[in-house]
């Protein structure tokens, strides 16, 4: 029945129109035809529209149904990035809020009767940075036999203010959460239209970093995502990220602060006029540049409402989110990325490092100055004082939430976590920030592995990197595929069971690919007694 699918409506107008010269190739979606590129082994469909452009009136509005055009578009070239100002890692400013498209990469050739299981990928970047565009998906969708589509969805002030003034008709499910609204409307463009391009609608995996990975795990638990997706890979963004401290921009927020965020942030826009919709209409008058200048803080989704009603911890403890399974894991240094030096401050001294274990842990930081001495990580006058921080950190925010995870929700579903554990992965190229200490396995460092992502453009991995690159791909594949990321051609990779916190080890090398136990190699079980 699948197979027969294929070959009527949207897929056969792909099957007759494909120019085997290299040429290009046309595609019927459901808003009219686009044309991409047929090159070596792949096709690519670039700045496809899923949803109205979010300007004027629609600005702070639920994505709206695309306006569908006659003739061909041309679908060669990314649409623009979502607002933003320019980030840590490399990402650029833009000042555009037309830029609701997704971009669509197939192998070139699609097997009849055996339609592309559709990993849609969801950006990283704290909710306001990032792009779709910014990770090409050759490798992944050729090797991994897929059908990949990398999505723009509103950031920063834009997708995540909630107001007020905005509620109502145009905001279906309150403000606050337009962005998470936004990649919902991008996984039913793609239940509509994944056919077209050969790919499943029936076998759709969502899939983030980062923010991206958070961005998962809220659909996981939204009511609102339930039959959208079929799997989930959540990439270093623990659902249960509780202990950041106030302030972090990438941790969902209840209603009622996000209320008192958004009507702080309208008051220094001088929207203060309590008239009916005069606050909006303030709002909506203001230029993308006044806005991106109020639009760098504590923007992201909201708790509270029919989109999100539950804390992600609640959901998961109580079961009640999308049953699906998952794949979830961290990188094995997390917070390098996170270092202060990131945001371009001196590196750490011995003295700060007391001074900001002291400021963030109170009464309890005797003890985990105990536990993280300084004389561990190296010699004064060394970077040893960034090193015992980033491992601090990635302890406490990053692999002790993750091993929280892992249990709520192999209590539930099929999960299989991983720590991504190659500790000298290639540095970030797209940033002129450098490091005093090792990086490791840093936040993001996985990427270059998966993606031909931006931010590592003229990077090269090792042999020993680019096989594990390529059984990465593999386990992420055919998760994609049958929800289980075992095969004969790879190691072993168990499922989470019930009393264990053993994840798959990812690292180059003849045992770099292995279960470890990541409450033991985090120390989690001290994070856990300091938390009670």
């Amino acid at each position: 029945m699948a197979g027969l699918g294929l070959l009527c409506g949207p897929a056969a107008a792909w099957a007759e129109n494909t120019d085997d010269a290299g040429q290009g190739a046309v595609v019927t979606i459901d808003s009219g035809q686009v044309r991409g590129v047929v090159a070596g082994d792949q096709r690519s469909f670039q700045g496809i529209p899923f949803a109205a452009p979010p300007v004027g009136d629609l600005r702070w509005v639920s994505p709206q149904p695309v306006v569908p055009w006659a003739g061909e578009r041309a679908a060669t070239q990314p649409g623009p990035a979502c607002a933003q100002t320019a980030g840590v890692l490399g990402e650029k400013q833009s000042t555009s809020e037309d830029c609701l498209y997704v971009n669509v990469t197939t192998p070139r050739g699609v097997k009849r009767g055996e339609p592309l299981p559709v990993l849609v990928w969801l950006h990283g970047g704290g909710f306001r940075n990032g792009s779709g565009a910014m990770y090409g998906a050759s490798r992944l969708a050729t090797r991994g036999d897929l059908m990949v589509v990398t999505v723009n969805y509103r950031l920063g002030l834009f997708g995540y203010l909630a107001h007020p003034a905005l509620e109502g008709a145009n905001a279906e499910n309150l403000s606050g959460n337009f962005g998470i609204e936004d990649q919902q409307a991008a996984l039913r463009w793609v239940k509509r239209n994944a056919a077209a391009f050969g790919g499943d609608p029936r076998n759709v995996t969502v899939a983030g970093e980062s923010a991206g990975g958070a961005s998962a795990c809220a659909h996981l638990i939204s009511p609102k995502s339930a039959g959208l997706f079929h799997r989930a890979i959540i990439q270093s963004a623990p659902c249960l990220m509780t202990r950041w401290p106030a302030g972090w921009n990438w941790l969902p927020r209840p209603l009622a602060q996000a209320y008192q965020h958004g009507e702080a942030t309208a008051e220094r826009l001088g929207c203060t006029d309590a008239r009916a919709g005069a606050v909006a209409a303030c709002l909506r008058a203001r230029t993308s540049a006044e806005l991106l200048a109020q639009s760098q803080n504590e923007f992201a989704p909201v708790i509270g409402g029919p989109l999100l009603p539950l804390e992600p911890a609640e959901a998961l403890a109580e079961g009640r989110f999308n049953r699906v399974p998952v794949m979830h894991g961290v990188t094995r240094d997390e917070h390098v990325t996170f270092n202060q030096e990131m945001a371009g401050a001196p590196p750490l001294t011995d003295a700060g490092y007391v001074q900001q274990i002291n400021a963030f842990f109170g009464e309890r930081a005797a003890k985990v100055l105990a536990r993280y001495p300084l004389d561990k990580y190296g010699e004064p006058g060394t970077s040893r004082a960034g090193l015992a921080m980033q491992s601090v950190m990635t302890d406490h925010l990053w692999a002790s939430p993750a091993t929280e995870t892992n249990r709520l929700l192999a209590a539930r579903v099929p999960t299989y976590a991983y720590e991504f554990a190659d500790r000298w992965a290639p540095w970030v190229s797209s940033t002129p920030v450098v490091p005093s200490f090792p990086t490791g396995a840093f936040h993001a460092s996985e990427l270059q592995y998966l993606f031909e992502a931006d931010y590592f453009a003229g990077r090269t991995l090792s042999p020993a990197q680019s096989r594990l690159s390529g059984t990465m791909i593999d386990y992420w594949s055919r998760f994609a595929h049958h929800g289980d990321p075992n095969g004969t051609a790879t190691p072993p990779w168990p499922a989470v069971r019930a009393g264990q916190d053993d994840v798959q080890r990812l690292a180059p090398g003849a045992s770099g690919i292995r279960p470890v136990d990541l409450c033991r190699e985090h120390q989690c079980r001290f994070w856990q007694s300091l938390d009670r």
